[in-house]
């Protein structure tokens, strides 16, 4: 009697030792010999009392226990698969967002952008609205990199950090990185937090460089201040990727100035000076970068520059008659053919149109290297067209050319620079000459036979706003920056009905329904009599 009294007590360490073990390396995060010792000695109890209580009673052939056995059994088999979906669901996050624009979904510009930031980055919003949508976005880009981070702050409970980002209004959202700090935007009601916004602004907080882009100017070629056939989104999209953009005349003064890393020709409408020309080549020659962009029915005079890069402009014009179920007309070629290019590396068979284009020849030169950047579709859905005046487009044999048309290219080619001697004098000798390796510049050109893509209103239309940017990213030689699709905003989707159709709507809804119900319903009595 006495030894069973003992025995139940030995027992009762076992939870006890198993508790205290647990406890012990939870709480010091240190899984030593102490603890270790005290869960074996917890096991060993527990199977030793097991051992000894089934030889004395025979209970584990009883029926009860078998099926109390079966139970525990599948209960910890259900906890353990549970914890380890939970297990599985915390460490690896599979999300499929199902929205036609992947909202929920950041683009690949931005999580390229993210995964390599350099330092910390740190959101702060000047909020008390914590928007489950501005979280989710938020929450997105943590997952990207752990270092990213952000903070709802309450400007009234926390002053002086207000006044530490000079915040004036509520629903500010401010970047910090390092020492910089930089506004994104204020968000409301009406308006919540943008990738596009987001991701432009932490480009430019973590960039150490500011790249300058000049526009020419003076011959018919599209403004860059909001107005008729003006690229003012498309200046202001270089803005928000880093770029600082100019006007240039050349007419006034014929030099391009040295820290130009890119020089935009957008549609011009008149022929260039010879010596606008040559300043352009001579720009060229020295490792610049240009972007050409010639509408059919015009000649800047820039042949020679051209041929150069073994391009020429052909003067008839793009036919697609494949975008006539889009709305579009024949001569605004849809293009989802791109070549591998960096420019167009994300793209996949997205859709980029252009207005009124000319088709570009290649020739091969050598030391140029080229990509077709914009392809048409083949015979017989594109050909370019010789006959502009006709009203009846229709392929001739003998002036129109085949499709597939190029309709953008992009080119580069090395420039050696002249080598500078350097002089090493020796004990017995004259300094003798020597000459250093030679070292090489690259040049870029990217010529398109539209302009009108770029301009307000086609700019924000499909690819057409990533064909422009993307190219100067190129061009500017910024091969660091990432090249990729800009994030997408929420599509509008609100149905505008006129007075006459809602009208029409009710009545359906109300008489037309209602109607059609009890005519079936008589019919259906009418047969049963």
């Amino acid at each position: 009697m006495i030894k069973n009294k003992l025995w139940k007590l030995l027992y009762w360490l076992s939870p006890f030792f198993l508790v205290a073990g647990l406890t012990i390396g939870l709480v010091t995060e240190k899984w030593g010999i102490i603890p270790l010792i005290l869960i074996i000695l917890a096991f060993l109890i527990f199977g030793t009392w097991i051992v000894i209580e089934s030889r004395q009673n025979k209970w584990w052939k009883q029926r009860s226990t078998q099926t109390t056995t079966n139970a525990l059994v599948a209960t910890l088999a259900v906890l353990t698969i549970l914890g380890l979906i939970n297990f599985l669901g915390t460490r690896y996050h599979l999300r499929v967002d199902l929205t036609e624009t992947q909202l929920f979904t950041l683009a690949p510009q931005t999580k390229q952008i993210v995964k390599t930031l350099p330092e910390t980055v740190k959101v702060w919003l000047f909020t008390t609205d914590k928007n489950p949508l501005d979280q989710e976005l938020l929450e997105n880009y943590q997952r990207q990199s752990a270092k990213f981070k952000y903070e709802y702050i309450d400007p009234q409970s926390r002053p002086g950090l207000a006044e530490k980002f000079k915040v004036k209004d509520f629903g500010e959202v401010y970047l910090e990185f390092g020492e910089k700090r930089q506004l994104v935007q204020t968000i409301n009601n009406e308006q919540r937090l943008s990738e596009i916004r987001l991701t432009n602004r932490l480009q430019q907080i973590i960039s150490t460089n500011t790249v300058k882009a000049y526009f020419l100017q003076g011959h018919g070629e599209h403004p860059l201040s909001p107005g008729k056939n003006s690229i003012s989104a498309a200046v202001q999209g270089l803005s928000d990727r880093n770029f600082t953009t100019s006007p240039l005349n050349l007419a006034e003064n014929p030099q391009i100035p040295e820290d130009a890393a890119v020089v935009i020709v957008a549609g011009p409408q008149r022929e260039l000076f010879p010596g606008e020309v040559k300043a352009l080549q001579d720009y060229q020659n020295r490792g610049g970068n240009l972007l050409l962009m010639i509408a059919p029915n015009t000649d800047p005079k820039i042949d020679s520059l051209l041929q150069e890069w073994g391009v020429k402009l052909d003067n008839r014009l793009a036919i697609d008659i494949s975008g006539a179920s889009l709305g579009l007309g024949p001569a605004a070629p849809i293009i989802t053919e791109y070549g591998e290019h960096p420019i167009t590396k994300d793209f996949g068979n997205g859709i980029s149109f252009y207005p009124l284009t000319r088709p570009l020849e290649i020739i091969p030169i050598s030391g140029v290297e080229f990509t077709p950047l914009l392809k048409t579709k083949p015979y017989p859905s594109s050909w370019a067209e010789s006959d502009q005046q006709s009203e009846k487009l229709e392929f001739n044999e003998d002036k129109d050319l085949k499709g597939p048309l190029t309709l953008g290219v992009a080119l580069k080619r090395s420039l050696a620079i002249s080598p500078t001697p350097i002089t090493s004098p020796t004990p017995t000798t004259s300094p003798t000459p020597t000459i250093s390796p030679t070292p090489t510049k690259e040049s870029r050109l990217v010529v398109i036979g539209n302009s009108d893509f770029a301009t307000d209103g086609l700019f924000e239309q499909q690819l057409n706003g990533d064909v422009f940017l993307n190219s100067i990213t190129w061009l500017s030689q910024q091969d660091q920056q990432p090249l990729s699709i800009r994030p997408k905003e929420p599509r509008n989707r609100r149905i505008n009905l006129s007075s006459l159709q809602a009208n029409l709507l009710t009545l359906s809804a109300l008489l037309l329904l209602p109607l059609i119900g009890l005519a079936t319903g008589a019919i259906i009595w009418w047969r049963r009599r």
